[in-house]
């Protein structure tokens, strides 16, 4: 079966996807977009609870090997699915996923997850600044519609869950890292070069570490990969999927 699994990051939902599922389905692919525990229409996320728990949310809506691919927080789930049901994963992309955290950048997102705890508003729109920033000239590399469209996701958040979501993003990393060469499947691992959150050191560290796993950093991008660069993702995609059918 040729179904493409697309997880969005914390605090969004699967229309972020919307131009890149479009192009997946346009070559013939089947696009499946589930919704993580604490996000949207989901069930709400209780403090405390784990990457694993994603996981398995994520994994009762597969019914065989799916070509899977996470940005950010669903990349950390992507990777931990492929580690825990590889019967369940034909390829793993990593899109936008943080690895090998410093001592600086674990200190840095903790401090991100502080600041929502005490003003959530701000928090979500110092989000929107780092994931799509403005040039010289005050312009962003995406439609302003597109931008007002990410923010409404992020402020409908269930403060609750996305407060535990978001602590997951800042400490499951921690624990995957040495999981994280046993995963078998083919797998690639892309980033923006200009993410300053999920930097190319830690997607080139990733493709170290995943075995048949190769880095891509898309010159001049940022953070929201899936929305800069759309096309090149989906062709990136397509691509390791054509592998994966010849091997």
């Amino acid at each position: 079966m040729r179904t493409v699994a697309l997880l969005h990051g914390v605090g969004l939902d699967p229309s972020m996807w919307a131009p890149v599922g479009t192009l997946l389905h346009d070559h013939g692919l089947t696009v499946v977009t589930p919704t993580l525990l604490g996000h949207g229409t989901n069930r709400h996320l209780a403090a405390g609870s784990t990457l694993d728990d994603l996981v398995d949310d994520v994994a009762s809506h597969l019914e065989s090997a799916t070509h899977i691919v996470g940005f950010s927080l669903g990349a950390l789930v992507a990777q931990r699915l492929a580690i825990s049901r590889p019967d369940l994963v034909a390829t793993l992309t990593s899109v936008s996923s943080v690895f090998d955290r410093s001592p600086t950048e674990r200190e840095a997102v903790l401090r991100r997850l502080a600041m929502a705890s005490r003003d959530f508003p701000s928090a979500a729109s110092a989000a929107i600044d780092r994931w799509f920033p403005e040039d010289a000239a005050g312009r962003r590399r995406i439609p302003d519609d597109q931008v007002g469209d990410v923010q409404a996701v992020l402020l409908a958040n269930h403060l609750g869950s996305y407060l535990a979501a978001y602590r997951i993003f800042a400490t499951a990393d921690a624990d995957l890292f040495p999981q994280l060469s046993s995963i078998q499947v083919p797998a690639l691992a892309v980033t923006g070069g200009l993410d300053p959150g999920s930097t190319a050191r830690m997607t080139r560290g990733l493709a170290r570490t995943i075995p048949s796993c190769r880095p891509v950093i898309v010159a001049g991008a940022h953070h929201m990969v899936p929305l800069e660069r759309p096309r090149q993702l989906a062709d990136l995609i397509i691509d390791l999927i054509k592998e994966h059918e010849h091997a």
